[in-house]
């Protein structure tokens, strides 16, 4: 009465693939959204040292799973995604898996699929966060760096999370606060983010590079536009959004984009 055992797919079919869930499957992805990696401003140092990690891994030589940490739209998933269209230009087996935080629950059904399969794979999981009474975040741990079969030796992990340590900070000093062993209660909840073995921060750009970034974005789809008017209406439209960060910049061109009838 038990349900037949999962099938692994075709994984020759697609680079990509989306863990579903009811019923569980592995669901192809025929175009990813991503942008190239030379259109990413700012974060020249993230770039390089996921891109070279991602390179030995492909490579079969050891790797570090990765937490994308930082500032909200400066570039985290979608460097994650051009770093690896990037390294599968070289190595045509690196497939990614983009698994859902919800999802985590049914991890080690995944990998279970990922383990006895021939292609290397790079787990992603975008915007990971815990509140103080989820409990997602232990059937995560075993996975990265523990328990009795550990991390498959062709996965490896990539997440990103707008919270260093992924859990609310308020509630870590208010169990410091009130636990009878305060010590015991923080490394519990921050021992998760420390199994990741490359932390790679994204912080607000300045102007210039939010200028730069919509320059690009100019170039590359062949917007014309002089540089004075386009750096008083980028001025005007980040002060209006009370922000200024790539996702903000790309708003700005796709709005400039429209204007112009250029299509994207």
């Amino acid at each position: 009465m038990s349900p037949a055992p999962l099938e692994a797919p075709d994984f020759s079919t697609a680079g990509a693939y989306v863990w579903q869930m009811d019923p569980e499957r592995l669901e192809p992805v025929d175009s990813v959204n991503r942008v190239d990696m030379s259109l990413l401003k700012g974060i020249d140092r993230a770039r390089d040292t996921l891109l070279e990690n991602t390179r030995q891994f492909a490579r079969g030589l050891p790797a570090n799973n990765a937490l994308l940490w930082g500032a909200r739209g400066m570039g985290k998933s979608s460097l994650v995604k051009a770093v690896h269209a990037a390294v599968q230009a070289e190595h045509a087996d690196l497939k990614i898996v983009e698994l859902h935080r919800e999802d985590l629950t049914s991890v080690g059904r995944l990998l279970k699929l990922l383990r006895v399969a021939e292609a290397r794979f790079v787990l992603f999981c975008d915007d990971l966060s815990f509140s103080h009474d989820d409990q997602h975040y232990k059937s995560l741990k075993a996975v990265l760096d523990g328990g009795i079969e550990g991390r498959p030796g062709n996965v490896v992990f990539y997440a990103t999370s707008n919270r260093r340590h992924l859990m609310p900070r308020d509630m870590i000093e208010n169990e410091r606060a009130t636990a009878i062993s305060p010590s015991e209660a923080t490394e519990e909840k921050v021992s998760l983010s420390d199994r990741f073995g490359l932390w790679l921060g994204f912080h607000p750009c300045d102007q210039d590079e939010y200028l730069a970034m919509i320059r690009g974005y100019c170039d590359a789809y062949g917007v014309e536009i002089d540089e004075d008017t386009l750096r008083a209406e980028a001025i005007e439209w980040q002060a209006t959004r009370g922000a200024r960060s790539g996702r903000v910049a790309w708003q700005y061109f796709t709005d400039l984009a429209g204007r112009r009838g250029v299509a994207i």
